[in-house]
């Protein structure tokens, strides 16, 4: 399924109206690696040459949001809150602490606990989140160096 026909479906399922700010958000976010901060969509949408205002793409990303096309994903240690499609497939990432660049991580490597967590304990699982914390490459690579010993 193409990327339209998936935007067109979860709006549909979400009783959304099709808005071109809306269209031009779920654009950025499907071509996004990582989840985006309103202010990170706004920026790439004014490179797009798209004419919509800051708060304009607050309210459609909440609205979104509220209605599960978008996902808000928190990150310890920044206020701003991230945004990314909801896909039926989760993602788990690595977040660099410095600064704050998520890279996907390739595979969940909770589903067998999670499997056995709702086995022991009888719950139904909805779901889980993992996210790993260190320094990136690039961080790692402009912090000065350690005295050799």
């Amino acid at each position: 399924m193409d990327i339209t026909c998936q935007y067109e479906e979860m709006l549909k399922e979400s009783g959304l109206k099709n808005t071109k700010q809306r269209k031009a958000i779920f654009d950025i976010l499907a071509m996004s690696q990582q989840p985006l901060a309103v202010e990170d969509v706004y920026l790439k949408l004014k490179e797009n040459r798209t004419d919509v205002n800051l708060s304009t793409v607050y309210r459609a990303l909440e609205t979104m949001s509220g209605s599960r096309v978008v996902r808000k994903i928190s990150v310890a240690g920044d206020n701003r809150m991230r945004y990314e499609l909801d896909r039926p497939a989760h993602r788990h990432y690595l977040v660099c602490v410095q600064c704050k660049r998520m890279l996907p991580v390739s595979h969940c490597p909770l589903e067998a606990y999670e499997k056995a967590v709702a086995q022991d304990t009888h719950y139904a699982i909805m779901g889980h989140r993992l996210d790993i914390y260190g320094l990136c490459p690039e961080c790692q690579a402009a912090a000065p160096d350690k005295k050799k010993e």
